[in-house]
């Protein structure tokens, strides 16, 4: 029997017993496989985009009808499920802090120099204009979708990604070098303000929702979030481990499970750093731009290597590359997430995954 409260997802408690099972390295019955499909043609299909929150700030209640109306015409496969995340943009917690935000079409961007005589005395406005949308657009999306989707979190960012939003890309990776114990204070008085607003979303969203959801769109029945720092592209080990690890240790400690996001090449030389945080539990890899997809054989050794520190992995592939890894890999600790171009070929998809444990 289905939990009660779940409208476009109708094996909810199924794939809620599946996911749990992921964040255990455990598998059920078959590889645990989030699996979106069009339930319409694509002229019939209703339009969603995820800027729809930065792209019509004054009407959340528009943003949130129109996902509405996406998820009636979705197919929620496996894992999957109706996720609709607040997206203002990454590393909104900038905002929060008194960066201006400024939209394009794609993205929101949060870089807004300042001086350090003002970052020493920063702190959170209750009342910042940011902070207030964040927590309205969250309480209407969980008071209209509630019994009908899940509500994730808001993207709040990595530690020292609101740092180079606060202080400027060039500067900061000045600073790092010339006055790294302001750099760290700014990180920490950061980290307390991630926290605060994550524990008072949360706390929103729990009013009608049990367990927690983000952008990457994985339920979890505790408190969970991906872990990011898009800078670290930028910075040698050495400076990673003295400017990023120590809060990504702190946040993992903080929260009852993490996923980090290994975003590009350049950040896999911290690779053995993030597999020696004990409370870590898995890799989202993201090849990048230009280099062979998640599917390709070439990432296998990574793989390997994720796998023996005892880490999950999240991996985005083509439906046809699922078979081939697991054969490769087995199947525990990895979740996989995919389409298919229509309800028939995602459901004979999940039907054969049996086969691959």
């Amino acid at each position: 029997m289905n939990r009660p409260g779940m409208l476009f997802k109708e094996d909810w408690e199924s794939a809620q017993e599946r996911l749990t099972a992921w964040w255990d390295r455990e598998v059920i019955d078959r590889p645990a496989m989030w699996v979106t499909a069009p339930r319409r043609t694509p002229d019939e299909r209703p339009q969603w985009d995820a800027w729809d929150f930065a792209r019509y700030p004054d009407d959340p209640v528009r943003v949130i009808e129109k996902f509405e109306a996406w998820s009636s015409g979705t197919y929620f496969g496996g894992e999957a499920f109706p996720n609709l995340w607040i997206n203002l943009g990454a590393g909104v917690v900038a905002a929060f802090l008194g960066a201006d935000p400024v939209f394009y079409s794609d993205t929101v961007w949060f870089e807004t120099p300042k001086e350090w005589q003002e970052l020493e005395d920063l702190r959170m406005d209750p009342q910042n204009a940011w902070w207030r949308r964040a927590k309205l657009d969250t309480s209407l999306a969980v008071e209209m979708g509630a019994g009908k989707l899940f509500v994730a979190m808001t993207d709040l960012g990595g530690i020292l990604d609101v740092a180079h939003s606060l202080r400027g890309k060039k500067r900061l990776m000045i600073d790092l070098f010339r006055t790294p114990e302001r750099v760290k204070d700014l990180c920490w008085r950061i980290l307390d303000t991630w926290h605060r607003c994550y524990e008072e979303l949360n706390s929103i969203i729990q009013s009608k929702m049990k367990g927690s959801s983000a952008w990457m769109g994985i339920w979890c029945k505790e408190r969970w979030y991906p872990l990011q720092c898009d800078y670290a592209y930028m910075l040698s080990p050495s400076k990673f481990r003295e400017f990023v690890l120590p809060f990504l240790e702190e946040q993992c400690r903080r929260l009852d499970h993490s996923v980090y996001h290994l975003d590009g090449y350049g950040q896999i030389p911290h690779l053995d750093m993030l597999l020696g945080i004990p409370e870590l539990d898995a890799i989202q890899w993201v090849p990048g731009a230009g280099k062979p997809e998640c599917g390709s054989s070439v990432h296998f050794p990574l793989y390997r290597k994720v796998r023996r520190a005892g880490k999950g992995l999240v991996l985005s592939v083509r439906r046809e590359e699922i078979e081939p890894i697991c054969k490769e890999l087995g199947a525990e600790g990895i979740l996989f997430q995919t389409s298919c171009r229509s309800v028939q070929q995602a459901e004979s998809l999940l039907a054969e995954s049996h086969r691959w444990v």
